[in-house]
């Protein structure tokens, strides 16, 4: 089997299941934020059940339009965190919060081998850790919440090897995009994409993060990636002891020889470019070489896509000492108080503000177009965030272009998308 359908069928109790097949899942965590949580729990109400089966494995977090920005945004987040205490659940605050997908992983909540359902598409983005994770409806999440399992189609898996070393400023997000324009919005529909190779290998636990979240942006189901040592070193880290994963044994780590796959799919990154995402699909990507002359109004470096400490240490090693472009926005996001603070002591921070940037506390705000940097009609963003469909930002007018940390921080300089090597040229 592959590593997906080894997920999944250690939590139907089969010795194996098959694309195409329906099983029941347990599942490990649940999660739904300001947006999907009130609509989900009007549907748990709804059903005549007055606890959910775990409290301890349910977790809603405010981060699409908290600090809120007005009074139906407050009404939202008041519901949640009314439910949430009456519950008990896993909850997290203004002040001690973060974006759901940076948050959870640094929480120890999330872990290998487990099976992860959120009421957000990019909950994808736990298969960096080797979990099965998905987006569902709020509706569906409501099931979750009374049951403690979901019914699901196992979805086949395509594999994707990325052979070769990266190149320098070639990270996460620019094999992500490379891929998406390569297989397009629809190029692994209701499938588990399947991430590996020794480029893979070499990404930091960041990186991985940025590719999983966007496997959703390729129509997949889920994105995963093998346990290996980063990995393990990274629960280490993040999980308390007394969490011990073990769904996967050694040998379970990651996908049998013999596992079969719909597609395998190769890549040579070694002379790969940054990539850039044009309007209005993810899939409209060019190498940075083929972009022209683009200028901007606005960048935004942040987002549960590349709003984790590795972001921002690469955009602060471009913009230390330099200044924002003076006809351009940039607002800067880090993913949670704890990236926040140390991102602060490192005085990365102190770089931003310094050049320029707005600097805020964790919010999905400007991804969404819901506040913290909305576009007027006309103006074009260069943002690292996962999606650049029209009026995604704001304005049905604008324009929203994807780039990694380092094409953002060079471009918020120079006033228009430019690459690192151009920029430091």
């Amino acid at each position: 089997m592959t590593l997906a359908e080894k997920v999944l069928s250690a939590h139907c109790d089969k010795k194996e299941v098959r694309p195409g097949e329906f099983i029941n899942a347990r599942v490990d965590l649940i999660l739904a934020n300001d947006i999907t949580a009130p609509l989900a729990i009007k549907e748990f109400l709804r059903f005549g059940i007055h606890r959910v089966f775990n409290p301890a494995k349910v977790v809603m977090v405010p981060d699409h339009f908290c600090p809120n920005k007005d009074i139906p945004s407050a009404e939202q987040a008041k519901l949640m965190r009314g439910f949430a205490r009456e519950q008990g659940l896993i909850y997290f605050e203004v002040g001690r919060m973060g974006i759901e997908h940076v948050l959870l992983p640094e929480q120890g909540l999330v872990l290998p081998g487990q099976v992860i359902v959120g009421a957000d598409s990019h909950t994808c983005t736990y298969g960096a850790l080797g979990a099965f994770a998905t987006g569902m409806g709020s509706t569906d999440i409501a099931v979750a919440m009374a049951m403690g399992e979901i019914w699901m189609k196992v979805p086949p898996t395509i594999k994707f090897v990325y052979q070769g070393r990266l190149p320098e400023w070639i990270g996460g997000k620019d094999l992500i995009l490379y891929t998406i324009g390569n297989i397009g919005v629809d190029g692994a529909l209701y499938s588990a994409m399947e991430f590996t190779g020794e480029a893979i290998d070499e990404l930091s636990m960041d990186g991985r993060f940025t590719m999983a979240n966007m496997a959703i942006e390729a129509g997949a189901k889920a994105g995963i990636f093998h346990v290996d040592g980063k990995t393990k070193e990274y629960i280490k880290e993040h999980a308390s002891s007394h969490q011990p994963y073990s769904i996967l044994n050694q040998v379970q780590d990651q996908s049998d020889e013999d596992a079969e796959y719909t597609k395998i799919i190769e890549y040579d990154v070694s002379k790969f470019e940054p990539q850039v995402a044009f309007p209005h699909l993810p899939s409209n990507t060019k190498p940075i070489s083929q972009v022209g002359d683009i200028k901007l109004d606005q960048v935004v470096i942040g987002s549960c896509t590349n709003g984790r400490l590795d972001d921002l240490r690469v955009a602060a090693k471009l913009l230390k000492g330099r200044q924002i472009h003076p006809e351009l926005r940039c607002i800067i996001i880090p993913g949670s108080q704890r990236v926040y603070l140390e991102a602060l002591r490192e005085g990365l921070i102190e770089v931003f503000i310094e050049a320029g940037a707005a600097v805020s506390t964790p919010t999905c705000g400007p991804c969404l177009g819901g506040y913290m940097g909305v576009l007027a009609a006309g103006e074009r963003c260069l943002s690292t965030t996962n999606r650049n469909f029209i009026g995604r930002m704001g304005s049905p007018e604008s324009e929203v272009y994807l780039a990694s940390p380092a094409v953002a921080a060079a471009s918020a300089i120079l006033g228009r998308i430019a690459s690192p090597e151009e920029f430091l040229s």
